[in-house]
């Protein structure tokens, strides 16, 4: 009976023994977790160095493999991670990990990994308290920080200094909004018809406009369009928009910029990774340009907002505790400095980690690649003046944001359309402008 006994009890133990190692990261049995996320393409993604270097030394000595399956935008992400929480037919399964804005939370949150029940204090102390901020829902950290950009003005200096020439224009004059935009009416009827700058995105545009003047866009969950604040930042792009100078097409400037198309743009400072020093011109002959960084523009009166734009990490809770805790361990061998540094300054964002962001700000000069340099020098510039914003997080904040960025420029190129048809017809210019800002006004106040 002792013999029964002590053979049952050693099976026991080996029994828990196994047990505990299915619960648990084990080098000799590494565990693969997949990661969808944004940043450049499958063939050039500083991220995708970024977790080949993790698998290669904290991975293999965790045991922990990261695999990336998919590099998109944010709203493709977005789509597919509805799809495939639904289980919708031919979606993929749920990853893994993920990169997201916040507002994917109110409708995937009760699959999310707590990030707080997985990282230490400590290890949350390592981030800037205002982008750590960003990922919380109540008490709950849903989303962590990996970088942050923020939004800047960028300049085709080689072409804008032609223009300037001639026309006797102050560059200082592109710090402020309502100058900015007189301007590009300017260059607009200079050049013939090219626009010459564009918003890259108008919800971004209200949101730091209208926090700069005092007025937040989002009031009780929705977005205040009555307010006077929205109607005067509206109003002067409408202007522009409507006359000729502000580009309303499409997508994002940088493809306006590599053909001359447009000249400047407001967006997000990771959009260097796209921006060409150099135009394409129709005959096909390349001519170099030097490419500029000014800090954001705002209204005359207005404070400086630092709008923190970027997605963050999220995880879907597996039911492997391993999976879970090898998302852990990425997650927070991203965040070490040297790590954030490295990943922040090859893709043009602020680091998330506090320390990184004082070094690199103060330092600019550590960045190697002369482009980069000057765009860090200009964050600096702007570091310190003004106070960080993130997107707010209210219900239906992703779709709200999709219908007041595509209703803007829908109805604002519709009505450049119509601005041109009328003016050439014989109609007094500015009457048609003023009636055209009006209607528009009308009609994205009940846009769907």
């Amino acid at each position: 009976m002792k013999r029964i006994f002590t053979l049952l009890l050693s099976l026991c133990v080996l029994l828990l023994a196994g047990c505990g190692s299915d619960k648990s990261l084990n080098p000799d049995k590494p565990v693969s977790v997949t990661i969808w996320h944004v940043y450049g393409n499958q063939t050039n993604s500083p991220f995708n160095d970024l977790i080949d270097k993790f698998n290669a030394s904290e991975g293999k000595k965790q045991g922990v493999i990261v695999k990336v399956e998919s590099v998109s935008s944010s709203n493709v992400i977005d789509k597919a991670l509805y799809a495939s929480a639904k289980g919708a037919p031919g979606s993929a399964p749920l990853p893994n990990m993920f990169t997201a804005y916040p507002r994917v939370i109110d409708n995937l949150e009760d699959k999310l990994l707590l990030w707080d029940e997985y990282l230490t204090q400590d290890d949350l102390k390592v981030y800037k308290p205002e982008f750590l901020a960003e990922g919380y829902k109540g008490k709950k950290l849903y989303m962590l920080p990996i970088a942050k950009s923020t939004e800047l003005f960028f300049l085709n200096q080689t072409f804008f200094d032609r223009f300037a020439a001639e026309n006797n224009i102050n560059p200082a004059d592109l710090g402020d909004y309502d100058k900015l935009f007189a301007i590009c009416r300017q260059y607009y009827k200079w050049s013939g018809g090219k626009n010459m700058c564009q918003l890259d995105d108008f919800y971004n545009y209200y949101l730091t406009s209208m926090e700069s003047l005092g007025d937040p866009l989002i009031k009780n969950g929705k977005p205040d369009l009555t307010c006077p604040a929205f109607k005067r930042v509206f109003r002067a792009a409408a202007q522009t928009a409507i006359a000729g100078g502000l580009g309303i097409e499409k997508g994002y400037a940088t493809d306006g910029w590599k053909t001359g198309a447009l000249i400047s743009n407001v967006g997000s400072t990771a959009a260097i990774m796209y921006m060409c020093d150099y135009v394409t011109h129709p005959d096909n002959t390349r001519e170099d340009i030097i490419t500029n960084y000014y800090p954001n523009p705002v209204f005359s009166g207005g404070k400086v907002k630092l709008l923190q734009r970027g997605v963050g990490l999220l995880a879907i809770k597996s039911k492997d505790e391993r999976q879970n805790l090898a998302c852990a361990v990425f997650a927070k061998w991203l965040a070490q400095k040297d790590k954030n540094i490295y990943f922040a300054v090859h893709a043009g964002y602020l680091p998330s980690n506090g320390e990184a962001l004082t070094e690199v700000l103060a330092h600019p000069d550590m960045v190697h690649n002369a482009k980069y340099q000057k765009l860090y020098t200009c964050m600096q510039q702007v570091y310190g003046k003004g106070s960080f914003l993130h997107l707010p997080h209210y219900p239906n904040a992703g779709e709200t944001q999709r219908s007041l960025e595509y209703g803007s420029k829908n109805i604002l190129r519709q009505a450049h359309r119509q601005y041109l048809a009328e003016v050439q017809a014989g109609a007094e210019p500015q009457a048609v402008i003023d009636r055209l800002v009006e209607e528009s006004y009308q009609k994205l106040l009940t846009y769907k």
